[in-house]
C-alpha cells in the first residue's frame, strides 16, 4: 500500500520544510491585525500569508481574529498557536459566489487552490461560526445537496483544491457553515491529532471529507459533529463526468462521538479503492462503518479493510447500502440497466468488530443488477434490538456472533448468499 511510503516521504519533507520556514516569519499583528473578535482581521491576515508565500511562518498569537475567506500559499506554514482562533465572520457578502469544485457555490473559510508545501498546527482553532447558516440551512428545502441549484450555499471551512504535500495537525477545528475539512483532487496529506466539533444536530457539519483525492493520513482524530465523522467521496449526483477516484486513504487510532459514522460516499461517481481503518472507537453514532451509494452516484467501489474497531450504543454498526438514501427497498426490485454512475461494490473485509447497545446489527444490501460481493466478516460480536439483513449481496463469514432481542441474527435474502464458519 503506497500510503506508508507517502507518510514517509511526507514527514521527511515536512521536516526540512520548518527548517526553511523558520528563517522567515510573518505575525499577522505586525500587518494590521487586532485579534480582539470585533474588527475583521481579513486584509491583515492576507497581507502576512502573502508575505511569506514560497517559505515562511504566518505566526497567529492568543486572540480571536475575525475573517472573511483567506488563500494559503505554496511554502507556508500557519502556526496558530494556543489560544488564537481564526473566527469565520457571519457576514454573508464577505463569502463571494465562484467555482468550487466544478459547482458555482461560496469560497471557503480557508482555502489552497493548486498550492504545495503547506502546513497547518500549533495548537490553535479555526472555528467557522456556523450558527446563523445552520439557522438558514434548516429552513429551507434541499440545502445540504452540493449542486449549483442549490440557492443557498454555505461556505466550507478548509478546503485544499488540487494542493499536494499538506499537513494539518494540532488544532481544533469546529462549527463550520458546511464540510469542515475538503481535500479536494489533492495529493499527499496528513491529518493528525486533530479535534473537530460541531453540534450534534447541525446540518452537514462533516468532519473530514476527501473528495477524489489520494494518499491520505488521517490518525489521532476525535470528532463529533452533526453529520459524517469521516465521508470520503468522489463525484456529486448525477455526475457527468470525467471523475476521479478516491484511493490509497489510512484512518488510525481515531474516536467518533455524535455522527453518522465512517463513511465512504455517497456521492461516489469516480469510485474509491485502497481504503484502510484500523482501531477505531465509536461512541453514540448513527452509523459505525458505512458504506453507501446509488444508482446516481456510483462506480467501483472495491478493496477496503476495516479492523480492530469497537461501538458503544451505535445505532447500526455495520451499513453496507447501493440504496442511499434509504437503506433497503421494499417490496419488489426490478433490476436496472448498468449505466457510467451502476455502483460496483466488492472485495471488503471488515475484521475484530464489538458493538453493544445497537439498534440494528446491520445491513449488507446491493442491487439486483449489481450485487454486493466478496465481502468478508471475521470475528464479529454485535449486540443489538433487531439482527442483520442481507440481501443481494455475498459474504463469507467466519466467527461472526450476533444476538438479536428479536430472535433473528441474520436474515437472508433468496437472492443472496451468507456462508458461514464457526
Amino acid at each position: 500500500m503506497r500510503i506508508a511510503t507517502a507518510v514517509l516521504v511526507l514527514a521527511v519533507f515536512v521536516s526540512g520544510h520548518e527548517a526553511f520556514a523558520a528563517g522567515k516569519t510573518c505575525d499577522v499583528k505586525a500587518y494590521g491585525a487586532k485579534g480582539d473578535g470585533v474588527a475583521k482581521d481579513t486584509l491583515a491576515v492576507r497581507k502576512a500569508i502573502d508575505a511569506c508565500a514560497g517559505g515562511g511562518t504566518v505566526e497567529v498569537g492568543a486572540g480571536k481574529y475575525l475573517i472573511g475567506p483567506i488563500e494559503l500559499k505554496s511554502g507556508v506554514t500557519l502556526d496558530l498557536q494556543a489560544g488564537a482562533t481564526l473566527l469565520g465572520s457571519a457576514d454573508v457578502a464577505d463569502y463571494p459566489r465562484r467555482m468550487e469544485m466544478r459547482e458555482m457555490w461560496l469560497q471557503p473559510l480557508i482555502g489552497a487552490k493548486d498550492a504545495k508545501d503547506i502546513t497547518i498546527h500549533g495548537g490553535g482553532t479555526i472555528d467557522g461560526n456556523g450558527e446563523s447558516w445552520w439557522t438558514m440551512a434548516r429552513s429551507v428545502k434541499d440545502s445540504g445537496i452540493y449542486k449549483s441549484s442549490n440557492q443557498h450555499p454555505r461556505p466550507m471551512l478548509l478546503m485544499f483544491d488540487h494542493s499536494s504535500h499538506i499537513v494539518v495537525e494540532g488544532i481544533t477545528v469546529q462549527n463550520s457553515a458546511f464540510w469542515q475539512i475538503v481535500p479536494y483532487y489533492s495529493d499527499d496529506l496528513v491529518f493528525r491529532n486533530l479535534k473537530i466539533f460541531a453540534p450534534q444536530h447541525s446540518p452537514n457539519t462533516d468532519a473530514i471529507d476527501p473528495f477524489a483525492s489520494s494518499h491520505i493520513l488521517i490518525d489521532h482524530v476525535f470528532s463529533s459533529v452533526g453529520d459524517d465523522n469521516i465521508a470520503i467521496k468522489s463525484g456529486v449526483i448525477d455526475s457527468p463526468g470525467p471523475d476521479s477516484p478516491s484511493h490509497d486513504i489510512s484512518i488510525t487510532d481515531c474516536v467518533f462521538e455524535h455522527g453518522h459514522g465512517l463513511s465512504i460516499g455517497s456521492e461516489l461517481a469516480g469510485g474509491a479503492n485502497n481504503i484502510h481503518a484500523e482501531r477505531i472507537h465509536f461512541k453514540g453514532t448513527d452509523q459505525g462503518i458505512r458504506i453507501k451509494s446509488n444508482r446516481d452516484r456510483g462506480a467501483q467501489i472495491y478493496a477496503m479493510t476495516f479492523k480492530d474497531i469497537t461501538m458503544e450504543d451505535v445505532t447500526t454498526p455495520i451499513l453496507i447500502s447501493e440504496y442511499y438514501p434509504k437503506v433497503a427497498p421494499e417490496g419488489e426490485v426490478p433490476s436496472a440497466p448498468i449505466g457510467r454512475l451502476t455502483p460496483f461494490f466488492h472485495d471488503f473485509t471488515i475484521e475484530n468488530v464489538t458493538a453493544t447497545g445497537a439498534k440494528n446489527a446491520g445491513y449488507i444490501v446491493g442491487l439486483p443488477e449489481s450485487p454486493v460481493k466478496s465481502v468478508v466478516l471475521k470475528h464479529i460480536r454485535i449486540a443489538a434490538q433487531k439482527g442483520m439483513i442481507v440481501m443481494f449481496a455475498q459474504v463469507s463469514a467466519e466467527d461472526v456472533s450476533i444476538t438479536s432481542q428479536d430472535g433473528k441474527a441474520i436474515s437472508v435474502a433468496p437472492n443472496a448468499v451468507f456462508d458461514i464458519t464457526k
